[in-house]
């Protein structure tokens, strides 16, 4: 059977899609190919016309997310929005509540610290990406302190997130994100 120019390519971008979505809300480890690819409409032996291993896949899952997660930051800061925007958007409820869909840091950084370094390596590449992007939103210090305070900014807004989630009391976790919110509006602000 011969497909049209372009379809592996778009079936390739499907799976990714789909394990994106599935690695965000379930984890890594909680999730096999063979629900992957169900998930997809594709037989488990399609997967190897497209990925070498599930390693592969969680390489090019992560790429994909951090790459939109940096755009969707990115717009923010050519919008002029600034800062407090990026921060909000990032602790909010609807980010919260949607992990699935979320940024791939806030829903797998325990478990990308588990993964082989070329894997790490690529995660590494891409949050000092977004450590780049809000050091270039904080106005006050030193280009070293800016950084020094993107890089705060950046794991608290992680941890925050991750925290708001865990908990099972609403209330508590909106006031996580709240708290959050200020903590690190208050170090970009500081020198």
């Amino acid at each position: 059977m011969r497909y049209e120019k372009g379809h592996k390519d778009t079936t390739r971008e499907h799976i990714v899609d789909v394990a994106s979505r599935r690695f965000r809300g379930n984890g890594v480890a909680a999730v096999g190919l063979a629900g992957i690819m169900s998930d997809a409409g594709l037989t488990n032996g399609a997967f190897y016309n497209h990925f070498e291993s599930k390693e592969d896949l969680v390489q090019a899952v992560l790429a994909k997310a951090l790459d939109r997660r940096e755009a969707r930051l990115r717009a923010v800061a050519v919008d002029n929005a600034g800062l407090e925007t990026m921060i909000r958007d990032y602790l909010s409820p609807r980010h919260r509540d949607h992990p699935d869909d979320g940024c791939p840091t806030a829903a797998l950084v325990a478990e990308v610290a588990r993964h082989p370094k070329r894997t790490r390596d690529a995660f590494t590449s891409k949050v000092l990406k977004f450590v780049e992007l809000i050091a270039t939103q904080i106005r006050a210090g030193s280009p070293a302190e800016r950084r020094r305070n993107a890089i705060a900014i950046y794991g608290m807004m992680v941890g925050t997130l991750q925290l708001a989630r865990a908990v099972n009391d609403k209330k508590l976790s909106d006031e996580i994100l709240e708290s959050g919110v200020t903590a690190a509006l208050a170090l970009a602000e500081s020198k």
